[in-house]
């Protein structure tokens, strides 16, 4: 059956729903829902998303959003559909950007205004806590804020799992949207607000001129491309690591007959898989035969 509306995790539709000016009310709602009360957006303004470093060879930046709200905050909105090793320290780099561009010529006194980078994520995070929402700022030794104005906001979207019947809020609304957009048929009963009847008249392909809908073919042709690597790519490595640590298993086994000596050995399997990187925590658990906390531990000092 072809698709009522667009796939907000798409470039094209990411940018059609959330990064035009006439739409902007979109992005507003959304980020109010996870901002604090003492920075809820009552207008913002889209400013550049390409940044060049300070010399013309230093690298360059491209945010998928770049906006500053009337009383002065910077966000910084990332749409990361594959897992990146360091993304992370790419948010913080980007976050640099939003700093330094508050710089004034003449005499200054280093006063700054808020920064947020917030990343919504279409992939697992691999770590203890298995949140949906994440937000962190530098703090101090004693766990108390030191910085409050550089703040990073993470939406891990696969984590979200409430059915239409189980959404509450108006986040959970928005990250049912990000979520399940492209299969609906019609606007759900429980998306009463006159925001969403907005989203879903502009998200409605059936509307769109010649020229938006294959932009927006060849960018859900390059979404599914992506994804299709990344499972391929995953599951070579999940078969290649597994097929290491039967070898190594069995390699270990002939020479250790100690329970000590075969646990060390177990545990120089798993940071080796580790290593790797293609094998989730669980995995190795199962391939090197060891707990999972004892593998988490690992991943964490690797």
């Amino acid at each position: 059956m072809p698709a009522t509306y667009i796939n907000p995790l798409t470039d094209f539709g990411f940018k059609k729903l959330f990064g035009e000016e006439p739409n902007k009310e979109l992005l507003i709602s959304f980020l109010n829902t996870l901002l604090p009360d003492h920075h809820q957006i009552a207008d913002l303004q889209y400013t550049k998303n390409e940044y060049q470093g300070v010399s013309p060879v230093d690298r360059r930046a491209i945010f998928d959003l770049n906006c500053m709200s009337t009383s002065g905050e910077r966000f910084i909105i990332e749409l990361q559909k594959v897992k990146q090793r360091y993304f992370k320290d790419r948010s913080l780099y980007y976050a640099t950007f939003a700093i330094q561009e508050q710089a004034k010529q003449g005499e200054w006194d280093y006063k700054l205004s808020t920064v947020y980078t917030i990343g919504i994520l279409d992939f697992l995070m691999e770590d203890a806590a298995q949140k949906v929402l994440y937000y962190a700022q530098l703090k101090d030794q004693d766990n108390q804020p030191f910085f409050d104005k550089l703040h990073f906001i993470y939406v891990v979207l696969p984590r979200f799992t409430k059915t239409l019947e189980q959404l509450d809020t108006l986040q959970d609304k928005w990250l049912y949207t990000f979520r399940h957009l492209a299969e609906l048929t019609d606007v759900p009963d429980q998306f009463t607000e006159d925001v969403f009847r907005r989203l879903f008249a502009i998200a409605e392909l059936a509307h769109f001129d010649p020229q938006d809908r294959q932009r927006y073919e060849e960018s859900l042709k390059y979404l599914r491309d992506l994804k299709n690597s990344e499972v391929t790519a995953r599951e070579e490595g999940r078969q290649e690591g597994i097929q290491i640590g039967r070898e190594k298993g069995r390699e270990e086994g002939r020479e250790e007959g100690r329970e000590e000596g075969a646990y060390a050995k177990a545990e120089s399997i798993a940071r080796q898989l580790l290593q790797l990187g293609v094998l989730s925590d669980e995995e190795v658990a199962q391939v090197a035969g060891l707990p999972l906390a004892v593998i988490q531990q690992l991943s964490v000092l690797k």
